[in-house]
């Protein structure tokens, strides 16, 4: 920081007692002053104040830096504040009283460039164990069951402030909810750097190898409601907070790495039309309705975006086992300030995996909570998940050549264009104490970015940069939102920014502006070593209009679609029919089929013929001539592509149990599952104590009416005949291992239990004739080959063999039967 030049020293005369005696009183004014203050060893202290303060003031005679704002010099190398030491900690302090302690006040210390508002959560931690209950004043309540009353039968009395403070906190304690993405789970953890870079970026996280930076993580729905379901059909969140050394980095992304829009300004109207119908309020949580596909029939920009969402991307398996994305292109800016644009990729150690849609319907009614659980008994179990993240990186020269624009939201860059390079691991190792203080009250923003970080000219990020910032001061009760304690920096803060609503610094001193001299210049701005936005020229006219290249909107959507599994390529058909049934209007159908037969015919006449429709003509492009895409087929595009490391580890087994059950297979069963790193639950009939045929115990801990089989990732049966026979009578065993078998999970079956896989129409033998890979009936002696088995079998996560041989939870299209002339 630059220093202020300071006047010449000038011998001191000797004062007269009287002009002594007036300097002191003088001092002790609040308004008004001599021409000259006292020195600044006087025996009274608010003339040594006074004369720390003139000394400081009087060390800045001119603003040094004044000269050095202007030019283009300037606007790329900023130059740090002039700044002065004042001569005690006492000439800055607001009041010459700072000094006196209380056990309130404290030790009267100042923290002298320190901001003890912001640090570890430790701070706020409470916990109330052996004391007293006690009103948020302090005052300790005698009586938490009663209100004041006039007499046992009279009526309550107004006077009863532990009554009125009690019920109007309580009537207070919910906050607005977030317009898009209210449904979250979140986690702490961190991120490490595996790969420095500090070639590409000066980015804090990304300097040294092995370094790591504290994160919270929150995942989310973004259609619903704060109580809509966990499985529906939607985007998922993916934001993370990086309390990095630099301040807070907020990388907010989605597990898809497109979107519907092209510019934030139909992002309202996208909400509007996805939100539930004003005039009825229906349906929660759900795009299955006519002023979605309205509105995105409208807007073929939204097909890339489509294609997705009906794909089993948009019913993840788990959070755990879905990929994330930045979305937008950002850039990255080193230490040079030499710029290179940046796309950024989560990817899950366990893989990506999905649920099938009957599965998700019916997991929605089982356990609304379906995420949430999953990611919170992982983490209290000690399966931390992980992310790798990889960077795509490329100059502007490169991306002028691509026939996409790489500001354009709706537009990914294929990985044969530009590969992913990893650079560090994600890991949540922690849940939040309190889900209110820090899962709901996290602030997550577009705008937070750090030194080496920096935005492109993407017309959708530019209204994120805005929106998210506005929002939180709404539904978070001012423009104080980061001194909560969850969205607080461990980067220290220290700005001219005051008051508002819920202020929780206490700011010493008297100086709140920039330039100073009261305050000794501080803060002071951080010239090149702190935030300067890259000096992008600008060359063009100011207009409301988009780039020719964004005109171009399908080529990518057949990209994705080409790029999918026979199996998903039918997923992402049965969605597409299943949420236009829905709509009430023909003339919706009939546009967004004109739509999708740009993307391909083959899915245009598969989403027709479940309609009941024909095919019309595909609708007119935007674009008259359709550049030639470097990519047609990009496998990483399939979910099948990353299958994971992680074994069968946080999987969930479901071992049927009853009484007589033949219990040594199962045991071994449920030490592999530990073993394996998976869980096993024993579900019986109902819960409780389950007698084996060899007289010792079982607990069940779950029953097949309160955890379906939709809730696990395999199904054993176990041995025992009069355990299969009570079973066999037992109204929820059928449908319990029907759905496990429609949804391709795997299913081991021990001794007599075969006889209920012939109940529920299940087949060891695909239509095929070859041995269905997911079904193994073993003897109740064979565990060695019976785990193994089941372990291998597991590890596939579902049995798509089943599907493709036309077995399915979600049954092809109807076709028109012909009558034979014979």
């Amino acid at each position: 920081m630059a220093k202020s030049p300071s006047r010449p020293d000038k011998a001191t005369p000797p004062k007269s007692a009287a002009k002594e005696a007036g300097t002191r009183a003088a001092a002790r004014q609040s308004a008004g002053g001599p021409s000259s203050s006292g020195s600044d060893d006087a025996p009274d202290a608010s003339a040594r104040h006074a004369a720390g303060v003139q000394a400081l003031a009087a060390s800045m005679p001119y603003p040094v830096n004044k000269r050095l704002e202007h030019g283009l010099e300037h606007g790329h190398h900023p130059s740090p504040g002039a700044t002065a030491e004042p001569a005690s900690a006492e000439v800055t302090a607001s009041t010459l009283s700072e000094g006196r302690a209380s056990r309130k006040l404290g030790e009267g210390l100042p923290s002298i460039g320190h901001n003890p508002a912001v640090g570890p959560l430790d701070r706020v931690r409470t916990d109330a164990s052996a004391q007293a209950l006690t009103t948020n004043q302090g005052v300790r309540v005698g009586d938490n069951q009663n209100s004041l009353k006039a007499g046992l039968r009279g009526p309550a009395l107004l006077e009863d402030f532990i009554l009125r403070e009690k019920i109007t906190h309580f009537d207070h304690e919910r906050i607005p909810e977030r317009i898009v993405h209210a449904r979250g789970s979140a986690a702490h953890g961190y991120f490490e750097c595996t790969r420095a870079v500090p070639e590409l970026t000066r980015a804090a996280p990304f300097q040294t190898e092995g370094q790591r930076t504290p994160v919270f993580v929150r995942f989310s729905t973004v259609a619903g409601e704060r109580g809509s379901v966990d499985t529906a059909r939607d985007v998922r969140g993916f934001a993370v907070k990086f309390y990095s050394d630099d301040g807070n980095w907020d990388l907010v992304g989605n597990n898809i790495p497109v979107f519907f829009i092209q510019d934030a300004m139909k992002f309202p109207d996208l909400v509007h039309a996805v939100k539930p119908e004003p005039h009825h309020g229906m349906p929660q949580a759900a795009s299955a309705h006519d002023t979605f596909w309205d509105f995105v029939s409208l807007m073929p920009e939204s097909t890339h975006m489509l294609m997705w969402v009906m794909s089993d991307r948009a019913i993840p398996r788990s959070y755990r086992m879905m990929q994330g994305f930045g979305v937008h292109t950002f850039r990255l800016v080193n230490a040079e300030g030499e710029s290179r644009f940046v796309k950024f990729h989560w990817r899950p150690l366990l893989g990506t995996h999905s649920l099938v849609w009957d599965e998700a319907v019916k997991i929605s009614g089982a356990d609304p909570d379906f995420h949430r659980r999953d990611l919170w008994e992982a983490i209290e179990a000690g399966e931390y998940p992980q992310w790798e993240l990889g960077l795509q990186v490329f100059t502007e020269e490169d991306a002028d050549g691509f026939s996409f624009d790489i500001l354009d939201a709706t537009k990914l860059v294929p990985e044969e264009l530009v590969p992913v390079v990893p650079v560090g691991r994600l890991v949540l190792n922690r849940n939040p104490d309190n889900f209110f203080a820090e899962t709901e009250q996290v602030a997550f923003c577009a705008a937070h970015v750090i030194p080496g970080i920096d935005f492109s000219n993407d017309p959708l990020l530019a209204g994120r940069i805005h929106s998210y910032v506005d929002t939180q001061i709404s539904r978070l009760g001012g423009p104080n939102f980061h001194e909560i304690p969850i969205n607080a920096p461990i980067a220290q803060v220290h700005n001219n920014q005051r008051d508002g609503m819920h202020r929780q610094a206490i700011h010493r001193g008297r100086v709140a502006y920039e330039p100073n001299s009261l305050g000794g210049g501080c803060p002071f701005q951080a010239g090149a070593q702190g935030f300067v936005s890259f000096p992008q020229p600008v060359y063009e006219d100011k207009v409301r209009g988009k780039p020719q290249k964004f005109a171009e909107h399908y080529l990518q959507a057949t990209l994705f679609y080409n790029s999918q599994t026979e199996v998903e390529r039918r997923h992402i058909a049965g969605a597409f029919r299943f949420e236009l049934s829905k709509v009430t209007v023909p003339a919706i159908r009939q546009r967004m089929l004109a739509s999708l037969a740009n993307v391909s015919a083959e899915l245009a006449e598969e989403v027709a013929r479940g309609l009941g429709m024909d095919v019309p003509a595909a609708m007119p492009r935007a674009l008259d001539e359709v550049p030639d895409p470097e990519v047609t087929e990009s496998p990483a595009l399939s979910l099948t592509a990353h299958p994971g490391e992680g074994g069968i580890r946080s999987r969930k087994v479901a071992i049927l149990v009853a009484n007589g059950v033949e219990s040594g297979l199962l045991g071994s069963v449920a030490q592999t599952m530990l073993d394996q790193g998976a869980t096993s639950r024993y579900v019986g009939l109902r819960v409780g104590p389950i007698a084996t045929a060899n007289g010792e115990p079982i607990d069940a801990d779950a029953s097949m009416e309160n955890s379906p089989s939709v809730l696990f990732d395999a199904v054993v049966l176990p041995g025992g005949e009069a355990a299969v026979q009570a079973l066999a009578a037992d109204p929820h065993t059928v449908p319990f291992i029907r759905d496990a078998w429609l949804h391709g999970k795997t299913i081991l079956s021990i001794g007599a239990s075969s006889t209920l896989l012939g109940m529920a129409g299940v087949m060891a033998t695909l239509p095929t004739g070859e041995p269905d890979p997911g079904i193994a009936q073993v003897g109740p002696d064979d565990a060695a080959h019976a785990c193994s088995w089941l372990v291998n079998a597991m590890a596939q996560h579902r049995h798509v063999e089943r599907e493709r041989a036309g077995i399915s939870a979600s049954p092809p299209p109807p076709r028109e039967a012909t009558v034979g002339a014979g």
